[in-house]
């Protein structure tokens, strides 16, 4: 008997409900909009242009449900990495310099050892994107969480000198090159969806499937990458048109954001290699294509958008500096009411 596909949504995600969300909160952020704000509430990150010249960009999220494997696995010492990389990628979709960090850590009883151990990702994390980490709350909330159980949320706060107009796609042009920047996994999206693959599945975290090298839970937590040193060194020497961090929404829903009206992506689906995990996935799952490219990144962690004669530089400029990249596509015409992103092949 074949089992029903697994989607996101049966897993309690709904993507598109978010997005509603996103555009009501839309509507009630621009009542108390200042003349400093430069856009509306739905980038991968907000810039406030100060009175004395420069803006300031910042952004905010979590970990999200890969939490759950931390605690499963008792391992605590890479979340925080994750928590830094999903803020100071988004920090960097503008073009501006991460500054600073602070995170928030809410728990049902204060371990110092955990504390510890959880902030020393944090902190390298801060350390990979080469900005400071200037505080932070830890609360104790007895009731709240489970025995072992935490959340974990921060935000980044960059810079963009005076004279520095953002990174924000309004120069990308029909026919430019979309370069793709490897991904080291999941990063911190889908694991709602992947637990309740292994749940249906009844498999543990220390299996090892077929052709591993390192067993399912391990694989998983590998935390993710930041990006911000290689595209900061790209910036000073190619025209970098447009950046999109690949996170909640995958290959689908992410693109558009760093996109002018009129314009998608056509990305080839051969250029570029997927790490094993996400063939586990479609198979262990029997998750569809359309699934799998709205709510994972596939193997590319980031967008890089350039002319077309500077495509193979920005490679290989990437690639020295160890993050494996490839020209996975280009900027395409594209008329109202049709998808944004089109995969070929």
């Amino acid at each position: 008997m074949k089992r029903r596909s697994l989607r996101y949504r049966d897993a309690g995600v709904d993507i598109a409900a978010g997005r509603r969300a996103v555009e009501r909160i839309r509507v009630m952020a621009r009542s108390v909009r200042r003349p400093e704000v430069v856009d509306d509430i739905g980038g991968f990150a907000g810039l406030f242009r100060l009175p004395q010249g420069g803006t300031l960009v910042s952004a905010t999220d979590g970990v999200g449900t890969k939490l759950k494997l931390a605690f499963d696995l008792n391992r605590h010492d890479t979340i925080g990495i994750d928590l830094v990389a999903m803020n100071v990628n988004d920090v960097l979709c503008t073009g501006a310099e991460p500054l600073f960090f602070l995170d928030y850590l809410a728990m049902g009883r204060v371990d110092p050892d955990r504390v510890a151990e959880i902030v020393s990702g944090v902190v390298e994390g801060c350390r990979q994107a080469g900005c400071a980490l200037l505080g932070g709350e830890t609360a104790e909330m007895p009731g709240l969480y489970a025995p072992g159980e935490y959340d974990l949320a921060g935000f980044a706060v960059g810079w963009l000198p005076p004279g520095k107009d953002p990174v924000d796609g309004r120069r990308v042009r029909p026919g430019d090159a979309v370069v793709g920047l490897a991904s080291s996994g999941l990063h911190s999206n889908g694991f709602s969806l992947v637990r309740a693959i292994v749940a249906r599945a009844g498999l543990a975290w220390s299996d090892v499937p077929e052709g591993w090298s390192l067993p399912l839970g391990e694989t998983l937590l590998e935390p993710t990458r930041i990006y911000v040193r290689p595209v900061r060194a790209a910036m000073e020497r190619f025209d970098v048109r447009g950046l999109a961090h690949i996170t909640g929404g995958g290959l689908v829903d992410n693109p558009p954001r760093m996109l002018p009206e009129g314009l998608g992506l056509r990305l080839d689906r051969r250029a570029w290699s997927e790490p094993p995990v996400f063939q586990w996935i479609r198979e262990a799952g029997g998750v569809p294509e359309d699934e799998m490219r709205r709510t994972f990144n596939l193997g590319l962690g980031m967008l890089m958008v350039v002319p077309p004669h500077e495509a193979d530089g920005v490679v290989r400029h990437m690639q020295a500096a160890g993050v494996p990249a490839w020209v996975v596509g280009e900027t395409v015409p594209r008329r109202h009411g049709e998808a944004r992103v089109v995969f070929g092949a």
